[in-house]
């Protein structure tokens, strides 16, 4: 397999590269993302994957080993083809895609173009597990917003109101927005209390 190009960039466009190495041009399809990166330059260097069907092989591009890695494991969601993951990386930087399955935002998912909120989910669905372990941040967020929803089911009982109907009301004011600070929980879950 084909891991990584470098060579003198022959040819450069929105959706892919020329890359000449030792006297072989190689077409390479990138991201908007990855064309962002690349510049100008005359020596040019991309990770890369290979995708090998039976009646084509075709030669991905990424500027960066985190994009290269984010691109595969969308390819291994069920629905999700290179181009629909091409589209994602152009939409979207690696990191917020990451983020945002990490963190369970599939609205962020969904305002990418083609993508649905059964594909979102199914992509979040599928995912979320490798990202936090590969990236290794899941338990710093996920104790932040645990803190944050039990100081907030506090705040809420002590206003008067009963927990269990309260915590329904915080868990899906979280599921909009994880990132939120105590004040700002309060403030969403006593608009729906």
């Amino acid at each position: 397999m084909i891991t990584h190009l470098r060579g003198k960039l022959v040819e450069k466009n929105p959706t892919y590269v020329v890359i000449e190495c030792a006297g072989v041009g190689y077409f390479v399809n990138i991201s908007l993302n990855t064309f962002a990166k690349v510049g100008d330059s005359e020596s040019i260097s991309l990770f890369t994957h290979l995708q090998v069907k039976e009646d084509s092989h075709t030669l991905f591009g990424f500027a960066e080993r985190s994009e290269r890695e984010i691109f595969r494991l969308l390819l291994s969601v069920s629905g999700i083809g290179s181009s629909t993951a091409r589209t994602m990386l152009s939409s979207l930087e690696p990191a917020q895609i990451r983020d945002a399955i990490a963190n369970g935002d599939v609205a962020t998912i969904q305002s990418i173009k083609g993508i649905g909120a059964k594909t979102a989910q199914r992509v979040i669905l599928d995912l979320r597990d490798k990202i936090l372990k590969v990236y290794d941040i899941g338990e710093v967020s996920a104790a932040a917003n645990n803190t944050n929803k039990e100081e907030a089911l506090s705040a809420l009982e002590v206003l008067g109101f009963v927990r269990r109907s309260a915590e329904k009301v915080v868990d899906k004011v979280l599921a909009q927005d994880p990132s939120l600070s105590v004040e700002n929980i309060i403030k969403l879950a006593l608009k729906n209390l």
